[in-house]
């Protein structure tokens, strides 16, 4: 009886190697064979200098100094230091990547210090760099406390700020990196700002400059915003802003 199961295990063994060798035939015959492919050549960043002295951006002070004769002045709200379009700091200098602001707005001290170190949790100093493109806190802000009868004068100062305008850069980024590296975390910063940032490079920057004189230049209608502010079409300085006179709807 033992030889007889023995040569049944045998049967059985012979029947799956058989059935295991032709499943293996027919696996192997639709792999395909590995062949070259051509990969770019990696940028070497050859002609950008990173700076020897400071490569992290430093750190701002909360409150302006002044000298201990002099009383801090206070200010009023000056809108119009945040409306409009920003005319000088409106370009990268560095020529790589950065933070645009697309509407006006102020920053606090805790906003600068959330761009401190967040930038300084994510480069790489050993290869990249950040400069700041904004000042320190510099505008007063005052602010009377809770339960005050109105009149009195003007408030004490609680807190200082930075007025922004539109399409001002605040930081730029730089060194030996490519634009993918850098904008995941340039763009969770850029969310985080209390008014809409934008995270741009230097040739996409260019590039949406141009697409918007290309499609001022091409639009075959002429009732635009501009035009219907320009002649008062339907009454329409009536009821309209003044800033939307001067920048006609494109700032707020």
């Amino acid at each position: 009886m033992a030889g007889v199961l023995f040569s049944r295990q045998m049967c059985q063994t012979l029947v799956r190697g058989i059935k295991n060798v032709s499943v293996a035939r027919r696996a192997t015959s639709v792999v395909q064979i590995a062949g070259y492919k051509n990969f770019p050549v990696p940028p070497t960043y050859d002609d950008i200098e990173i700076p020897k002295e400071r490569q992290k951006l430093r750190f701002l002070n909360k409150v302006p100094q002044y000298p201990g004769s002099i009383r801090p002045p206070k200010m009023m709200k000056r809108l119009d230091l945040i409306r409009g379009e920003e005319e000088i700091h409106r370009d990268l200098l560095l020529q790589q990547y950065g933070i645009i602001a697309k509407r006006g707005g102020l920053l606090r001290h805790g906003h600068l210090e959330m761009i401190r170190m967040g930038i300084a949790r994510k480069i790489n100093p050993n290869k990249m760099f950040a400069i700041w493109r904004v000042d320190a806190p510099w505008k007063p802000i005052t602010k009377k406390g809770q339960g005050k009868r109105m009149g009195g004068g003007k408030g004490p100062i609680d807190h200082y700020v930075t007025p922004v305008k539109a399409e001002r850069v605040i930081i730029e980024v730089g060194g030996k990196c490519s634009f993918e590296e850098v904008k995941p975390f340039l763009t969770m910063i850029a969310h985080k700002l209390p008014f809409p940032a934008e995270v741009v490079s230097h040739e996409t920057l260019v590039a949406s400059r141009l697409e918007e004189e290309r499609f001022e230049r091409e639009n075959i209608n002429p009732y635009t915003f501009k035009y219907l502010i320009q002649n008062n079409m339907m009454g329409c300085h009536n009821w309209i802003r003044n800033i939307d006179k001067k920048y006609f709807g494109k700032y707020h």
